[in-house]
């Protein structure tokens, strides 16, 4: 059995892109995950510690979008993945990064990778 926690819209800046201006002067990532889990435990108990507590979790992946830049949203994607995974409650995620400011010079409604990972 499989069960789902999502946090859709998670949006924080960071300094990542092959550029050096975005580098530089940042922008705006957002943020999509969803994580597979057995969610039995917390509901049976109705305690947050049977559970990935979505809140602290929020913290943490803003620490990754924050925190030392990478060139590529995929190497974003995976650092978030592995942020998820740390919690061995989760069995699953999917991540999606959109990068809404990507320098495309033309007008588009968003750039997104989107990657799932499962524990070994």
């Amino acid at each position: 059995m499989t069960d789902l926690i999502s946090l859709r819209g998670l949006r924080a800046r960071g300094f990542h892109g092959v550029f050096d201006f975005e580098r530089e002067q940042g922008q705006d990532f957002v943020v999509d995950v969803q994580l597979e889990l057995d969610l039995r435990p917390a509901a049976r108990t109705d305690d947050v510690v049977e559970t990935v507590h979505y809140g602290e979790l929020a913290g943490q992946l803003v620490a990754v979008i924050s925190g030392p830049p990478v060139r590529l949203i995929e190497t974003l994607a995976q650092r978030l993945a592995d942020t998820c995974l740390a919690d061995a409650r989760v069995r699953a995620t999917t991540v999606t990064v959109h990068k809404p400011q990507a320098p495309i010079p033309h007008e588009f409604g968003d750039v997104a990778v989107t990657i799932r990972r499962e524990r070994p």
